[in-house]
């Protein structure tokens, strides 16, 4: 039986490479040819071992979760509360103004997607929601471990501080600067409700 040729390619970096298009162009904006570039790939390759453009992006999307985006998932596991709300936030404030990083990949995306990328905008608001799901089941293991005071509501607290991460991703896209964010964050930390 006759094998295909192996790939001369590291997926790895390639899908690093991809990652840095989307994030700086958006979904729409990346146009298959910059992909290719960026990747060192022809379009055969590319289908071939990332399938469309589509499912390129997907994977790009848990590559940026995984690395970039990694912090969100680190303070789930915080042992507070507080300790939630202050990692994400000041992460948020480092990740979103570090000159590598052209913003919030997920933010950024949505608000760039026209109607003929319908799919990738439910895509985006999909994980969006479920990252504020992660939030509030976090908070409502807070209320039971009388972490959080007994009037908190877990929705409204995963809510607010899923607005202020998405808020602090488009002010960084117009120009905040970290102590500006940081300072969203610390005003924040300020009328955080005591355990």
């Amino acid at each position: 039986m006759a094998m295909g040729r192996p790939r001369e390619f590291s997926c790895e970096k390639a899908l690093d490479q991809a990652l840095q298009v989307f994030w700086r162009k958006g979904y729409e904006g990346a146009s298959m040819a910059d992909l290719t570039e960026a990747m060192g790939i022809t379009k055969p390759s590319l289908y071939a071992a990332f399938g469309n453009k589509e499912e390129l992006f997907r994977k790009a999307l848990d590559r940026y979760a995984d690395g970039p985006g990694g912090y969100y998932r680190e303070a789930l596991n915080k042992p507070t509360a507080r300790e939630v709300v202050t990692h994400v936030l000041y992460q948020a404030a480092e990740a979103l103004t570090h000159p590598d990083n052209p913003g919030c990949l997920a933010v950024q995306g949505a608000l760039s997607c026209g109607d003929a990328a319908e799919t990738i905008k439910q895509e985006l608001m999909a994980r969006r929601a479920k990252s504020e799901t992660e939030l509030r089941e976090r908070f409502e293991r807070a209320l039971a471990e009388n972490d959080l005071p007994a009037g908190a509501d877990a929705a409204d607290l995963a809510r607010y501080i899923t607005a202020l991460l998405q808020g602090m991703a488009v002010q960084a896209a117009g120009g905040a600067t970290h102590a500006q964010l940081r300072g969203i964050a610390e005003m924040t930390l300020r009328n955080w409700p005591p355990a």
